[in-house]
């Protein structure tokens, strides 16, 4: 785990996203043998996201002071609204493949592409909000937010 901690923080998002993403898209793959496609979706997404917040706060973003419960709180909001946009670039993409591949490639193309839509989202709203530093005091006593996206 030291081994990760010395690399750039864009690196070490990329690893454990990548990990994440990874997770979550094969794990698509048994859900759909028993629920419809949207929902094998979407269940993915929430195994992939609880992988996701556990090593994204202990290899990622290391540096935030807020407390644990505020933490989940706002990743499952990045997580809800970035959710939203994989299920529907991979409803989106399904269609179109569908017409140039068979069933199964175009959902799991198709998936795998949602994933991808959502990770540049994810970066961002996670270093800017849910892992981001408490608020401190700022010039002329106004709260300045502090974001843990250097490195």
């Amino acid at each position: 785990m030291r081994l990760l901690h010395g690399l750039p923080r864009s690196v070490r998002f990329l690893m454990v996203g990548g990990a994440a993403a990874a997770l979550n898209w094969l794990v698509r793959f048994p859900l759909s043998a028993v629920l419809p496609y949207a929902l094998a979706v979407l269940g993915a997404a929430a195994i992939g996201m609880a992988f996701g917040f556990v090593a994204y706060r202990r290899v990622v973003f290391t540096g935030s002071d807020r407390s644990g419960a505020a933490q989940l709180r706002d990743f499952l909001l990045v997580n809800g609204v970035t959710t939203v946009l994989v299920t529907i670039v991979a409803m989106l993409s399904r269609e179109v493949l569908v017409l140039l591949v068979a069933l199964g490639t175009a959902e799991a193309l198709a998936h795998a592409i949602g994933i991808g839509a959502g990770a540049a989202a994810n970066y961002v709203g996670h270093g800017r909000i849910t892992f981001r530093s408490a608020a401190k005091p700022g010039v002329g006593g106004k709260a300045a937010a502090h974001t843990v996206m250097e490195s």
